[in-house]
């Protein structure tokens, strides 16, 4: 019988003090800190993303950023081949891996093992992005709320890569993607876990992402969004869709002014923590 390997794992909504807490947790297991966010992948992407600079790291390894450039593909199955390389290694070296979560899915792929599905079907793919460039992206949410509405209730709509892949599953089995998920009972667990889960007053929470988008905008999230469309990162990329990026890609494009861009970052931020709790 194989041996498995523990690893301890820090959860919770954004913007409630993983980051803080996973350092001071790393420090007293004398380990480094596995980071699961599917954005914090991306380099040059730092502000949006809250990637913690190598100040506030405080001397603790952080792995699993800065993987790929902005524009690069990146999805559960690329993070599960990496944190799974980065576990082996920690526990060589007698280390007890501490994970550090901001995506749900990543983090379920992880230590619950990965949902198979049918492989990339490139035809689909091209028929679904040419729907959603002439009908609009709304145009397949509505789609997806039609074959499968419980993933639809747990995505957002602006979510395309997600909600391609579910039509694109659709289109393929005939199934809708969430009842692919419960048929696969996730039995194989790779690692015996310690799941942290963290929580907080909702309007508590709301406050810490107030006070947090308006650090991010100090510190310069609109110059870096600037830099990322000067550099040709455009807006269609699923880099550029999330928080912070898409709402200032849309006031330097013209399409509103600075602060309804605040406005949205808030509220899309809370809106965010809420499905995370």
């Amino acid at each position: 019988m194989a041996t498995w390997k523990p690893v301890v794992a820090i959860v919770g909504p954004t913007a409630i003090g993983k980051s803080r807490i996973g350092i001071e947790v790393a420090k007293i297991l004398k380990t480094e800190i596995l980071t699961a966010d599917s954005r914090q992948v991306y380099r040059e992407m730092n502000i949006g993303t809250d990637k913690p600079a190598l100040a506030e790291q405080q001397g603790i390894p952080h792995r699993l950023i800065d993987l790929v450039d902005p524009d690069q593909s990146f999805n559960v199955g690329d993070f599960r081949h990496h944190a799974s390389q980065e576990i082996s290694r920690l526990h060589r070296q007698g280390l007890l891996p501490l994970v550090i979560g901001g995506t749900g899915l990543y983090i379920r792929a992880l230590l619950r093992g990965l949902c198979p599905g049918p492989p990339a079907n490139w035809v689909i793919r091209n028929e679904l992005a040419q729907e959603a460039k002439t009908q609009g992206p709304g145009f397949l949410y509505e789609k997806l709320q039609q074959v499968d509405p419980d993933l639809a209730q747990r995505l957002h709509p602006n979510d395309q890569p997600k909600i391609q892949r579910a039509l694109e599953v659709y289109r393929i089995l005939g199934t809708p993607l969430s009842v692919v998920h419960q048929q696969h009972r996730f039995e194989d667990t790779p690692y015996p876990s310690l799941l942290i889960g963290l929580t907080m007053d909702r309007q508590a929470l709301y406050r810490r992402i107030e006070t947090r988008v308006e650090w991010e905008i100090h510190k310069g999230l609109v110059q870096e969004t600037q830099s990322l469309m000067e550099q040709g990162y455009h807006r269609e990329l699923g880099s550029m869709k999330g928080l912070g990026y898409r709402q200032f890609s849309g006031y330097l494009a013209g399409e509103y002014s600075y602060e309804e861009a605040v406005r949205l970052l808030k509220r899309d931020t809370r809106h965010f923590a809420k499905r995370q709790m």
